[in-house]
This record gives structure tokens, C-alpha cells and sequence, in this order.
């Protein structure tokens, strides 16, 4: 059975859909950044950048999401396109525009405006305009497709999925549904009964993760902090 290393950010939340999708075995182990399970040995032996998610399969060990979702794909043969050259392109370009753009601009719009101690405009205003410009990118691909590979629905959507439900919070409110082709892909996932049971995993296993960020877990969250406290 797979161990699946998850909490309920955007990233793990593209594995939990996929291992619904894929209706594969898994038991979920929380780790709760919010209680810093992420800088434990034990896990840091899982993943040693000391970031959820991450599974354990037969002995193998993967971590980063998009890593995991091609990962399962190509050992389900599921939710992935032909092998043919040109798919496998546009597979693992849409695959990694997602992980090298929509991801981290996606978290640092959020840090800067949420999470930063200061409210820094250049910061803010930088990422905003980043995590705009790569959506849109997503939302003009999907006027011309129904899903991000064509007619088929695939890993690339449950990757896009587990970022783009979190736009009200990475940009603004209202701005999933000004990106309506985005709009309408993320309301047929949510609409899947495997997402439903992927953000019901927490409950399903009486996972209940710490929500507040306070002192200590800001010191969990972000560790660079702590070097500001020694250089001041």
C-alpha cells in the first residue's frame, strides 16, 4: 500500500486527487507544518527538503508533486496521454510550467501578501503580476482545449486544479471566475466524487491540523526568519 505524506496545501492536495482518480490503496500520514512534523528526522529521511508531499511505493520513495503525479500515471497508465512524442511534449511541458511558474509565483503572492511581516508593494506587486500572467496562460490554453492535453482529462488538470481553487486567496476574489474557460475546468473537478473524498481525507482519518499561525508556527513555517532575530 502506498504512504501517502500529505496535508491539505495545494500540492498534496494534487496527490490526494490523483490517488482518488486512480482509485489506488494509500494510507494517509499528516504532517502538520503547522507543528513542524516537516523538520522531523524521520521525515526529513522521506524527503530531505522537508516539504509535503511525498509517498512511499513498494520501496521506492518520490517526492515533489509533480514527480509523483507522473510517477503514478506511468505506473497506473492512467489520467495520461498516448506515448507518442508529441503528447509526451506537451505532457512534460505543461507539467513543468506549472511547477516552475504557477507554483512558486502562487506562493509568494500568497507569503507577501498574507504572510510577510512587512508589506513589501515591489514584493506584492512583482508576484501578483507573475501569478496573473501565468494563469492567464492556463485560462488561454483552456479556450482552445477542453482539458490541458486536448479531450482528455489527465494528471496536468489535477496539478492545475490543486492551484488554481486556491485563486481567491493567490490573487483575489473574484478572479478564478474572470478566467472562465480556468473557471470551468476547476468547477468540473470539484464536481468529481474523487475530489470530494480527497479534501475529505482529514476528517475521513481524524487528521485535525493545526489552523492558527502563531509564534511557534511561524518559526516552523518560515525558519529564515529566525536569522533575522540574530542579525538585528
Amino acid at each position: 500500500m502506498i504512504k501517502f505524506y500529505y496535508n491539505t496545501s495545494p500540492n498534496p492536495m494534487k496527490i490526494a486527487l490523483c490517488l482518488e482518480e486512480m482509485n489506488l490503496p494509500y494510507e494517509a500520514i499528516p504532517i502538520d507544518t503547522r507543528k513542524g512534523d516537516q523538520h522531523s528526522d524521520s521525515f526529513k529521511a522521506i524527503n530531505p527538503n522537508a516539504k509535503a508531499p511525498a509517498i512511499e511505493d513498494d520501496g521506492n520513495i518520490i517526492f515533489d508533486s509533480n514527480a509523483i503525479l507522473l510517477y503514478l500515471a506511468e505506473k497506473s497508465g492512467k489520467f495520461i496521454t498516448e506515448n507518442t512524442a508529441k503528447n509526451r511534449a506537451d505532457l512534460l511541458s505543461w507539467l513543468m510550467f506549472i511547477a516552475t511558474g504557477i507554483g512558486p509565483y502562487s506562493g509568494q503572492s500568497v507569503h507577501f501578501q498574507h504572510m510577510a511581516p512587512q508589506k513589501l508593494d515591489y514584493a506584492i506587486n512583482r508576484y501578483l503580476f507573475e501569478a496573473e500572467r501565468h494563469y492567464n496562460i492556463l485560462d488561454d490554453r483552456l479556450s482552445q482545449n477542453q482539458y490541458m492535453l486536448g479531450e482528455t482529462y489527465t494528471i496536468v488538470d489535477m496539478c492545475v486544479w490543486g492551484w488554481a481553487r486556491m485563486l481567491p486567496k493567490v490573487i483575489g476574489e473574484g478572479e478564478l471566475e474572470n478566467r472562465t474557460h480556468l473557471d470551468r475546468l476547476i468547477t468540473e473537478i470539484n464536481n468529481r466524487p474523487a475530489a470530494k473524498n480527497a479534501l475529505d481525507i482529514p476528517n475521513k482519518n481524524n487528521h485535525n491540523f493545526k489552523v492558527e499561525i502563531d509564534e511557534e508556527a511561524s518559526k516552523y513555517l518560515f525558519p529564515s526568519n529566525e536569522r533575522l532575530k540574530t542579525t538585528s
